[in-house]
């Protein structure tokens, strides 16, 4: 097994040095280093790291470890920061430098802003909402996997099989539940830092939105009704209250800052929250399941077939962010989200993709020891490594994918259209490993079966449609013909021009 800190150093030296990285993030299967110059990065030698399943070079270097050993290697590299830190007085990279290597990385830097904030503004927004809602991952997970769990305990005490589980049901439910109840403060506490306010301020605000107290106060004859917004309210209030915080400190003398600031953002963003925020955000978290639910109960089989064929490419335009909210207020409404399983079919494709290229080019030994290595992940959901790895290079491959993951979707749509419910109690996982976390309209066990069948359907549609329309026979006879060194592109080119196209689509997991 890989060890950490090995990986950490390693990703280090390739990565330009520690004086290359400016920071260090992760999610749940990914390192995101944002670094001074992306020419100094070795991105082979990040590829050839035991432990790294794929590298996506973006305006952050995205080194893909899967979950887990991605929060070990983090926790590494910040240590060893903190220690050199330490040991030198000034942190590496530090743009206090003076010298000329040091006005040359500031330069660097400087170039690495400006790209960044040329951006398109969309784009910019959607990356924010998503690292709202990346960091709550962790526990939607935890929490929906005890849901389940419950549920299934929960039937078997009703049916008479499992007495002795009668008092354990209401602990489990109260442990699942707890963090759903209060998920808008943490919404708000994220979203108020994301917006350059602070964290706490942000969570109080938000925490108006479950308070059962708002049950007393009418608003045009209608009474308000805890929870009413959802994370929507939420994360409009915090960013209400984020940008109200930076103009009251403008103005706020120092002397009395520290009252009237938080006195002053915590009112008025709280009593816009109470009247127009919790009825606006209440109509459109309502209208967003009413959206999703009737597109599937009415159009199921086409939605499907639209919404998981077209999901990578709307990763490659890294819109798909704009859909974790979405997710967590069907989660919020429902106890699940009717997309994530469709969705998630865009793996599937990817899996049954990678089988046939294997089946089809007996002689090329790269791409097959590639497979071999990246389907384990595929089949969990991790999809990176045979995206970046095999498909997208290689062009027509990535297109019959999408066909398989478009016809794995449409199965799970048309199930839906016919009243079995498919959802998701949390984001984050696709693949296997998104089956502890399925239920349904029907329950857990119908909603695993339908789960089931679209991804057979993925797997088999990607494979017919890749190995008789994914290489031409040129394409077939040269990759068979081609140098056991050689992974994809063509033969004679280098590593990392084969993977170029990889690079510019930027195409994130199919579970995000």
């Amino acid at each position: 097994m890989a060890d950490p800190r090995t990986i950490a150093r390693q990703a280090v030296d390739a990565l330009g040095g520690r004086a290359n990285i400016t920071d260090v993030e992760n999610c749940i299967t990914r390192l995101r280093v944002t670094v001074r110059s992306l020419d100094r990065v070795d991105e082979s030698g990040l590829r050839a790291i035991d432990g790294v399943l794929g590298v996506v070079m973006d305006d952050t270097v995205q080194i893909v470890l899967g979950p887990g050993l991605v929060n070990e290697v983090a926790d590494a590299m910040a240590e060893e920061a903190e220690a050199e830190a330490g040991a030198d007085g000034i942190r590496p990279g530090s743009p206090e430098r003076t010298d000329a290597a040091g006005l040359h990385e500031r330069g660097e830097q400087i170039r690495g802003d400006r790209k960044r904030r040329n951006q398109t503004p969309v784009k910019a927004f959607l990356r924010r909402i998503a690292n709202i809602f990346l960091p709550l991952i962790p526990a939607l997970i935890a929490c929906g996997i005890i849901a389940g769990l419950n549920g299934v305990l929960t039937n078997f005490v009703t049916r008479g099989w499992a007495p002795w589980a009668a008092p354990v049901t209401p602990v489990l439910a109260a442990v699942a539940s707890g963090f759903m109840t209060l998920i808008a403060v943490f919404v708000g506490m994220n979203a108020a830092k994301e917006f350059g306010g602070t964290p706490i301020l942000g969570g109080a605000v938000a925490a108006i939105i479950p308070f059962a107290g708002v049950a007393k106060v009418t608003i045009a004859g209608e009474k308000l009704a805890p929870g009413q917004g959802g994370v929507i309210g939420a994360l409009l209030a915090a960013i209400l209250a984020a940008y109200l915080e930076r103009w009251a400190r403008r103005w706020a003398p120092r002397s009395v800052s520290m009252l009237v600031v938080p006195t002053f953002v915590v009112l008025v963003a709280g009593v816009l929250t109470i009247f127009p925020l919790m009825t606006v955000s209440g109509w459109l978290a309502q209208g967003i399941g009413d959206l999703a639910n009737g597109l599937l109960q009415h159009g199921g089989a086409l939605a499907g077939l639209v919404l998981a064929g077209l999901f990578l490419p709307l990763v490659m335009l890294g819109l798909h962010q704009a859909l974790i909210p979405i997710h967590t207020t069907l989660i919020e409404q429902a106890g699940y989200t009717v997309l994530l399983p469709i969705l998630a079919m865009a793996g599937a494709g990817q899996v049954g993709a990678a089988i046939a290229l294997y089946v089809r080019l007996k002689r090329n030994a790269g791409i097959r020891s590639t497979i071999r290595s990246a389907l384990p992940a595929g089949f969990l959901g991790v999809g990176e490594p045979l995206i970046y790895g095999v498909t997208l290079p290689l062009g027509r491959p990535f297109i019959t994918a999408c066909v398989g993951g478009a016809f794995g979707g449409m199965f799970v749509g048309l199930l839906n259209q016919l009243g079995t419910t498919v959802g998701s109690t949390a984001i984050g996982p696709s693949g296997w490993a998104l089956f502890p976390l399925t239920n349904g309209s029907r329950g857990i066990g119908p909603a695993i079966a339908v789960y089931a069948g679209g991804l057979v359907v993925g797997y088999v549609v990607g494979f017919l449609a890749t190995y008789f329309f994914g290489l031409s026979k040129a394409e077939l006879e040269r990759l068979n013909a081609a140098d056991d060194t050689t992974v994809v592109g063509d033969p004679g080119m280098s590593e990392e021009a084969s993977a170029e196209p990889g690079r510019r689509a930027g195409v994130e997991n199919a579970a995000r």
